[in-house]
């Protein structure tokens, strides 16, 4: 893949994980790569493994899990906070990916989660692709 290529790639990618509340989709994500949207959709995919949507998926469910681990919101309240419209949708999403429905989430206790530092519990907490959940009782 030609570097200017991923250069717009990635630029479009820093926009969903910096914007992954916002309704995005795949036109506004390929204007933001200067790619027409089927060009955008497939070098995407082939330069990151997933889909656009997948990867936008995947950084709201990263978010939906710290905001759950929270326990202030509700479900509901931290599906559309993550910038998902359907709580139907987003519940669906999350169990495949993380193995658990959002409430059975919410509900389990995450204190041992508590003492580790940011950057170690965002590794050990995100959400594995492509539907491979795991051990949803470990950290």
């Amino acid at each position: 893949m030609p570097l200017p290529d991923l250069v717009r790639l990635r630029r479009a990618r820093d926009r969903m994980d910096r914007d992954y509340a916002q309704p995005l989709d795949v036109p506004a994500l390929a204007h933001t790569a200067l790619m027409s949207p089927g060009h955008f959709s497939r070098s995407f995919r082939a330069a990151f493994g997933e889909t656009p949507y997948g990867y936008l998926m995947t950084r709201r469910i990263e978010r939906a899990k710290a905001l759950l681990r929270r326990g202030d919101l509700s479900v509901t309240e931290v599906c559309m906070a993550v910038g998902c419209t359907s709580l139907g949708s987003f519940s669906s999403r999350f169990t495949r990916l993380v193995g658990e429905t959002p409430s059975a989430y919410r509900a389990r206790d995450h204190d041992h989660a508590a003492a580790l530092p940011a950057c170690v519990a965002k590794v050990h907490t995100r959400p594995v692709r492509n539907g491979e959940a795991g051990d949803p009782t470990g950290p």
